[in-house]
């Protein structure tokens, strides 16, 4: 990133041959567009680099490079002086140009290596994501990225894919059309209209809904929005979306951000429900290290027990959700408290025991 104080070109700016009544010539900037185009960014690019590195190029060099006129490359050099505000100097003596402010950034490329890879890593973590054409996409701009940046060969996409991976548990596969659609829906805040399958009635019903937040938990993928037919918020798993299409329905939401994460507190994870309880459980010493590396709840409290056993105690309000994450660890843990989450596993343990009778 730029340091502070040091000099920035604006980050839209017409190209060279932008001025009153002058001819465009082909593929050098983009029609309808006053951002010049990569043919002649990258003319920018490797000049602002030789400039950079102390190697005085000229208009000449600059013609000789790209196989453009002297004409043209003069005028990129004026360009990048008078528009994107290089501080370029010319030193008779090298027939050459020197930056006077060496800090100086061409716009745009005032991403470092930690930024880039970055920018990869998000790209990397985007494998959870169901639309097929939106990852492509945003391949197709990370790969446009570094094409205009010199950090070695050894930075790309390439690179990240073979030492970096991401596996997600997928619960319920979520149709790309479908995902596209609702998103869009949520970006632009219209309403549609969905057929949604329920497996507790096994029916389909009709809802007009105004999407209001995507969520993605424990490998399922949920849009929660005001549902016209229930007058409130709703939970609805995109992988039970039937059919989706626009809605002629007006749907007057008036709901903040915070009236959205509460709902989601109180309808995800641990905290889903109402009133909070605490939660005790007491792990061996063979998992006790491992599990104490692992986040429950930003308010867990861990005690190390002398014979290597670990204590974890931590609020929670949904005793179906602590009850399977309980029974993951076997008999490496067994619940102190509350009764009855007691209850619930010993049940289940019971219900368990009966099928290998």
């Amino acid at each position: 990133m730029p340091n502070q104080g040091e000099k920035r070109a604006p980050m839209f700016c017409a190209g060279p041959d932008a001025r009153p009544g002058a001819a465009l010539g082909r593929g050098e900037r983009r029609k309808g567009s006053g951002m010049p185009s990569k043919v002649i960014f990258e003319r920018f690019l490797w000049f602002h680099h030789q400039v950079g590195r102390s190697r005085y190029p000229n208009a000449a060099a600059l013609a000789e490079r790209f196989e453009v006129s002297a004409k043209t490359a003069q005028r990129d050099i004026e360009f990048m002086r008078d528009r994107l505000l290089a501080p370029l100097v010319y030193v008779p003596a090298r027939r050459g140009y020197r930056y006077e402010d060496s800090s100086y950034e061409l716009p745009g490329l005032w991403l470092g290596e930690e930024e880039l890879i970055s920018l990869l890593l998000a790209f990397r973590l985007a494998s959870a994501v169901p639309d097929s054409s939106l990852k492509s996409s945003l391949k197709s701009f990370l790969n446009q990225v570094l094409s205009l940046h010199s950090h070695g060969p050894g930075l790309s996409l390439d690179m990240l894919s073979r030492k970096v991976s991401v596996k997600n548990i997928e619960y319920s596969k979520t149709d790309d059309k479908t995902f596209q659609q609702v998103l869009g829906a949520l970006v632009h805040a219209s309403p549609v209209r969905i057929e949604y399958y329920s497996p507790h009635n096994d029916e389909c019903t009709s809802r007009d809904i105004l999407p209001l937040h995507l969520l993605s938990y424990m490998g399922t993928w949920h849009i929660v929005a005001h549902c016209a037919l229930r007058g409130g918020l709703r939970d609805f798993t995109l992988s039970r979306i039937r059919s989706i299409a626009p809605s002629d329905v007006k749907i007057e939401a008036g709901i903040g951000i915070e009236e959205v994460k509460d709902y989601i507190r109180r309808n995800f994870g641990i905290m889903k429900g109402g009133e909070s309880f605490e939660v005790c459980l007491r792990f061996s010493s063979a998992v006790a290290r491992w599990v104490a590396g692992q986040v429950w709840h930003p308010d867990q409290k861990a005690v190390h027990e002398p014979d290597g056993r670990m204590r974890l105690t931590f609020p929670a309000a949904d005793l179906r959700e602590i009850r399977r994450e309980v029974l993951k660890h076997g008999s490496e843990v067994e619940v102190i408290s509350p009764d009855a989450l007691r209850e619930e596993v010993r049940r289940e343990i019971e219900k368990m025991s009966s099928l290998y009778r």
